[in-house]
């Protein structure tokens, strides 16, 4: 069974949001081992320098850098200058990824200052929901169903119509 990690900077606040990703947890069960894994998120204060909000960026990768140097791990960078991908090709994906001898599958989304470009560098797919700009909460519940939908897909279920 493939393993997923959403790797994520900060916790999820308000419990709206914690039972949406508790559910959704709970339906990938059947086709994976999933892992959230919340890393700590910088202390900054109100309006950070840039100097201060890389050093967090950098902070936040060297937490990440285990995840990444996983062996058999293929990683997704969350950021908005990803490439879009249909529900279908994210099923793809993810099936081709099993296929080829991956049996880790990393989400990461970073912070509300983003991703730091050593990870982004390091990942395999820069993957961005929209060009729009989201909630990180409400980012990571999206990924969430999307990875749920994209098994939903492969198993040919009614759920993705």
């Amino acid at each position: 069974m493939i393993k997923i990690n959403l790797i994520t900077v900060g916790k999820l606040k308000e419990q709206y949001w914690r039972d949406a990703v508790a559910e959704y947890s709970k339906r990938l069960g059947a086709f994976c081992k999933l892992e959230i894994i919340e890393l700590n998120e910088s202390k900054l204060p109100d309006e950070p320098s840039e100097k201060q909000k890389l050093a967090a960026l950098q902070s936040e990768a060297k937490a990440m850098e285990p995840y990444l140097s996983a062996k058999g791990a293929f990683n997704f960078a969350m950021c908005i200058e990803g490439k879009q991908m249909t529900s279908e090709k994210l099923s793809q994906k993810l099936d081709s990824c099993g296929a080829n001898g991956y049996s880790t599958i990393n989400f990461i989304i970073g912070s509300s200052f983003g991703i730091s470009e050593d990870i982004k560098t390091r990942a395999d797919v820069r993957l961005s929901m929209s060009e729009m700009t989201f909630p990180h909460q409400l980012a990571r519940v999206m990924l969430i169903e999307q990875i749920y939908r994209a098994f939903q897909i492969s198993a040919h279920t009614k759920y993705h119509k």
